[in-house]
C-alpha cells in the first residue's frame, strides 16, 4: 500500500479533529469551571480549530508539509478563542514549528515528539501564572511520553501517538487531585479534556482505532451533563467573584514591547495569555478596565479584532426581555436566500461545497441586529458551527436556539409557522415541530462510480435522497423524483413542497405536480424556485 504523505496525514487530523471537537463541545463546556466558569472552554476549542482547519483546507491539494504547517501556525494564531483557545493556539503554533523543519518526516514519530514537547514548552512560556491540573499539564505529559516512546528501538508514528494520547488521558484523570477548584466541583480539567480529543483524534487517522467515548466517570470524579442555558457548569458553591471583563486582541508589535505590555496585564488582572512572536501576537487577560486593558495594546502597537466580553453577563430576568428576534438561516441558492429573507431572516449563503463557518454565522446574527436569536442551518454539516456559534451568543447573555434543521425544506417548513409576536420559547417548540414533522428528500444526479444503498450507481445516473440517504437509483429525473415522493407519502402528508434546481428543466416541476396529483389527489403541492446547484430537486413532504 503506498503510504499516505505527511502533509496529507496533518490535513486529515485537521479535519478529524474538527469534528471530534464537535461532538464534544458541549461535554467540555460542561466541565469548564477554571479559571472562570463560563461555560465556553469547548466552544473556544472548536472555533480555533475550525479556523485553522478552514486555512489547512484552502493550501494547494499539492502543498508540502512545511506549507501546511504555516497555514497551521498562521491560521491558529489569528483564529484563537478565549483563553483555552489561545493556548492551544500556542501548542498548534509549537507543533508547526517541528513540522515546518525543512527536511522532517513523521515516518518514525520522532517529529510528532519534538512537536508536542515543543508545544508544551510555548503553552507554559505563554501563560503569565501556569498552574498544575489543566492543560498544560495534560499537554507536557503527552509530550513527555512521546518522546519517551519515539527514542525506544523501532518506534513508529502509530506508537508514538498512541502513547501521546493514552498518556494525555491519564494526566486528565488526576488533574482534580491537582486543582481544588476541579476537586470541588468534582470535574477534570476542560482545556484537558478537549486536548485528550484532539489526540485521540490524531490516533485515530494514523491507526484507525477510536478512543472509546467518555465514561461518565473519570477516574473517581463524576463528568457532569452538559450545563442548561444560563446555568453555572461548576457546583452550587462556585462563585462568580473575579474581573468583570475578558479582553482579547490582535497585536501588531515589536517583539521587543511585549514584556512592558505582559507586565503592565499582569499587573491590571489573571489570566493572561500571550502567544505570538516575529511582530504578530494575540492577547487575552481578564480584567476589571477593559479600555485600560487596550491602551495598554496600544502603547505598545496597534490593536485590532478587539474583544471585550462580560464574564458575568445578567441573566435574562435582571436586564428585561430582549427586543425584537434575530433569525438566521443557510441558504444553498439564490431563490432560497430570497425566500428565507423575505420570511425575515438574516441569510448565510452556501455555496456548492461550502458549508458555513462558525464565522459566518456569528456574522449574521450581528447583522440581525439585538435580541433574541434563532438559527436554522438547514443542512447535516453545518449544525457545529451553528451550535457553535449559538454559545458563543449564549456566553454574551442573550437568548439562543438552534433549531435542528437538516434540509432547506425544513428550515423554509419552521419558518411557516414563525410567529415575533409569540413567547420566544413557545416560537421555538413551534418552529422545531413543523421542521421535525417535514420528511425530507431530494434528486440529483451521480458525477462518479459509487455504492449506495439502493445498489452501484454510474455516472450519469439518477440518485434519488430520502432522508438524506440514497435510495432510489434511476435513469429519469421524473421518475425518480416520483418514487422518492412515493416512498415520503407512504406515511401520509398534506403538504408537498417542490423546490427547483439551476439547472433544472421549465417542465421537471410542472412533471413532478402532476405525478402528485394522481397518486394523491388530496394533497397539496407547493413549488418554489431555490436556484441550488447539483440538486435539480428537493423535496419535502408535511
Amino acid at each position: 500500500m503506498e503510504p499516505v504523505p505527511d502533509a496529507e496525514v496533518v490535513r486529515r487530523w485537521c479535519r478529524a479533529a474538527l469534528e471530534a471537537m464537535a461532538l464534544a463541545r458541549e461535554e467540555v463546556d460542561a466541565l469548564n469551571v477554571y479559571p472562570v466558569p463560563d461555560g465556553d472552554t469547548g466552544t473556544n476549542l472548536y472555533l480555533t480549530l475550525e479556523a485553522v482547519a478552514e486555512a489547512v483546507q484552502d493550501c494547494e491539494p499539492d502543498a508540502a508539509l512545511p506549507q501546511v504547517a504555516e497555514a497551521i501556525s498562521r491560521s491558529a494564531l489569528r483564529g484563537a478563542r478565549g483563553n483555552s483557545g489561545i493556548i492551544l493556539a500556542q501548542m498548534l503554533r509549537g507543533v508547526a514549528a517541528v513540522l515546518s523543519t525543512p527536511g522532517v518526516t513523521l515516518a518514525d514519530g520522532r517529529a510528532l515528539a519534538d512537536g508536542l514537547v515543543r508545544a508544551a514548552d510555548e503553552a507554559e512560556r505563554a501563560v503569565a501564572e501556569p498552574v498544575e491540573g489543566t492543560m498544560l499539564t495534560v499537554a507536557r505529559a503527552a509530550g513527555t511520553a512521546a518522546r519517551r516512546q519515539a527514542e525506544s528501538p523501532g518506534a513508529a508514528l502509530a506508537d508514538v501517538a498512541a502513547a501521546a494520547a493514552s498518556s494525555a488521558r491519564d494526566a486528565l484523570e488526576h488533574t482534580p487531585d491537582q486543582l481544588d477548584v476541579l476537586r470541588a466541583a468534582g470535574v477534570v480539567d476542560a482545556g484537558g479534556r478537549g486536548l485528550t480529543v484532539l489526540l485521540d483524534a490524531f490516533d485515530t487517522v494514523v491507526t484507525g482505532r477510536r478512543a472509546l467515548p467518555a465514561p461518565r466517570r473519570v477516574g473517581t470524579h463524576q463528568v457532569p451533563a452538559p450545563a442548561a442555558a444560563g446555568a453555572c457548569p461548576a457546583s452550587s458553591g462556585a462563585s462568580v467573584a473575579g474581573p468583570a471583563f475578558e479582553v482579547m486582541y490582535l497585536l501588531d508589535a515589536p517583539d521587543d514591547r511585549i514584556p512592558v505590555l505582559r507586565a503592565s496585564l499582569a499587573e491590571a488582572g489573571d489570566s493572561l495569555v500571550m502567544v505570538g512572536g516575529d511582530g504578530e501576537w494575540h492577547v487575552h487577560v481578564h480584567v476589571d478596565d477593559a479600555g485600560a486593558a487596550v491602551e495598554a495594546g496600544v502603547r505598545a502597537g496597534t490593536p485590532s479584532r478587539i474583544s471585550v466580553t462580560s464574564l458575568h453577563p445578567a441573566g435574562p430576568g435582571q436586564s428585561g426581555e430582549p427586543a425584537g428576534r434575530v433569525l438566521v438561516a443557510s441558504a444553498a441558492g439564490s431563490g432560497l436566500a430570497e425566500l428565507f429573507a423575505t420570511a425575515g431572516a438574516t441569510v448565510v449563503s452556501t455555496a456548492a461545497g461550502h458549508r458555513p463557518t462558525t464565522a459566518e454565522v456569528l456574522t449574521a446574527v450581528d447583522r440581525g441586529g439585538a435580541g433574541d436569536v434563532v438559527i436554522l442551518p438547514n443542512e447535516r454539516d453545518a449544525l457545529p458551527a451553528a451550535q457553535a456559534a449559538a454559545a458563543d451568543v449564549r456566553a454574551g447573555g442573550r437568548r439562543v436556539a438552534v433549531i435542528p434543521t437538516v434540509a432547506q425544506v425544513q428550515g423554509l417548513a419552521a419558518l411557516a409557522v414563525h410567529e415575533p409576536a409569540r413567547p420566544f420559547d413557545a416560537d421555538v417548540v413551534e418552529m422545531t415541530t413543523a421542521a421535525g414533522h417535514t420528511r425530507h428528500g431530494a434528486v440529483t444526479v451521480a458525477t462518479r462510480e459509487a455504492v449506495t444503498m439502493a445498489g452501484v450507481c454510474r455516472p450519469g445516473d439518477v440518485l434519488g435522497v430520502v432522508d438524506g440517504d440514497f435510495a432510489v437509483v434511476g435513469d429519469g429525473l421524473l421518475e425518480v423524483a416520483a418514487e422518492v415522493l412515493r416512498r415520503m407519502l407512504a406515511a401520509g402528508g398534506e403538504l408537498v413542497t417542490v423546490v427547483t434546481g439551476a439547472d433544472a428543466a421549465d417542465d421537471l416541476a410542472a412533471g413532478v405536480e402532476t405525478a402528485v396529483r394522481k397518486a394523491h389527489p388530496e394533497v397539496d403541492t407547493v413549488v418554489y424556485d431555490g436556484g441550488q446547484p447539483r440538486y435539480p430537486l428537493l423535496l419535502g413532504v408535511e
